[in-house]
């Protein structure tokens, strides 16, 4: 849904906190929380954040909050979902990737008609 933000986090006890919960909700955002035991379902956001600070965010010096925040916009619309080659989906980039699965469907779509 666009316009909203998703916090996802494991179920470490500062994120299942109550103050975290009010402090979501008085910033609207949605809460999302892996289940217990399962690792998988906090990997891809963990693999993000990994990536990000090894080939971003660790390199830089930021002279203010802006900065930082215009840098990461740049890094992900720019680089990470435009340029970066992902193993797990081919090694294309997620914009290739989505533009594939476009055709595809496309492509589908013609053949039911």
């Amino acid at each position: 849904m666009p316009g909203k933000v998703i916090f996802h986090a494991d179920r470490g006890c500062q994120y299942t906190s109550q103050q975290l919960a009010d402090l979501c909700g008085e910033l609207d955002l949605l809460r999302s929380m892996g289940r217990t035991g399962v690792c998988w379902d906090n990997a891809a956001a963990e693999s993000f954040w990994s990536t990000f600070k090894n080939e971003y965010y660790h390199r830089h010096v930021f002279a203010t909050i802006g900065a930082a925040r215009r840098g990461a916009y740049t890094w992900i619309d720019a680089w990470y979902n435009a340029r970066r080659r992902h193993s797990s989906i081919g090694y294309l980039s997620p914009l290739q990737y989505e533009h594939h699965l476009a055709r595809q469907a496309d492509q589908t779509a013609l053949q039911a008609a």
